[in-house]
């Protein structure tokens, strides 16, 4: 058998001959707040949820995020949630968990030997108070914050997704029904909207939704959705809407 040259592997991991590439991309998951740790209320609670749109959610990754879940006495987050139970729980109904969000330090090993990934927002160290001398020198003024904004002519076909990182989104052609449209700002829609639109995705409660004609799959703000298993309501389907977090809920008003 030939050995392997570092020359081959140098063609192997950075020429054409490559047999894969890694790349940076954005995906939409659903996420799994837990409030529970008892799995018979977990799953109850799961087929009132997928019961309202079982399409929508089948074989749909899932994130699970721990932070609402109950702490002991000592501070400590509740370790007695087994996440082998639970991924086989969730595979049960369909889903297909893939990580967890905001674990505390004793529960990464059952999230490790459950295979899940953990993800970013899990427990941080206490900052540091560092001592700083007396000056007399002003403070430099921050630099002022920029935003990004896309803009798309061409109408965003079925299954292609298109992203605004850091800023807002403008679409001037419609979004048809399967592709899905993300912003970290708000997304201007001068057309129909008949994919999935998702404003606030890194979690601005602020960002809105604008549409000249309402017709979604999905709409989103900050991680607050509704799906439309078969069309919005009469009283804004197909009107020109905005739609808003307010109190945490998703507000759809028409446009006057």
């Amino acid at each position: 058998m030939k050995q392997s040259t570092r020359e081959d592997f140098k063609k192997n991991t950075h020429g054409k001959d490559s047999a894969l590439d890694i790349k940076g991309s954005v995906f939409t998951l659903t996420v799994l707040c837990l409030k529970s740790t008892d799995n018979a209320a977990i799953e109850l609670a799961l087929h009132e949820h997928l019961s309202r749109a079982p399409r929508f959610f089948h074989n749909a990754p899932v994130v699970i995020d721990v932070k609402a879940l109950p702490h002991d006495v000592s501070g400590d987050a509740a370790t007695t949630l087994d996440f082998a139970l639970l991924t086989a729980l969730l595979r049960k109904h369909n889903l297909v968990p893939v990580g967890v969000r905001h674990a505390a330090p004793e529960q990464l090993d059952g999230v490790i030997a459950a295979g899940l990934a953990i993800l970013q927002g899990g427990t941080k160290p206490e900052p540091v108070e560092r001592a700083v001398a007396p000056t007399t020198r002003a403070s430099a003024a921050p630099p002022p914050q920029t935003t990004t904004t896309k803009i798309v002519r061409q109408p965003v076909r079925s299954g292609q997704q298109i992203y605004a990182k850091g800023g807002d989104l403008i679409l001037l052609a419609p979004v048809n029904a399967g592709a899905e449209v993300l912003a970290d700002g708000n997304i201007h829609i001068y057309a129909p909207l008949r994919g999935r639109a998702l404003a606030g995705v890194t979690g601005d409660m602020n960002a809105r939704i604008f549409t000249h004609s309402l017709e979604a799959e999905l709409v989103s703000v900050a991680g607050h959705y509704r799906i439309f298993e078969q069309q919005p309501a009469a009283d804004v389907h197909g009107k020109s809407v905005q739609i808003y977090l307010e109190n945490e809920r998703l507000i759809i008003t028409p446009l006057i």
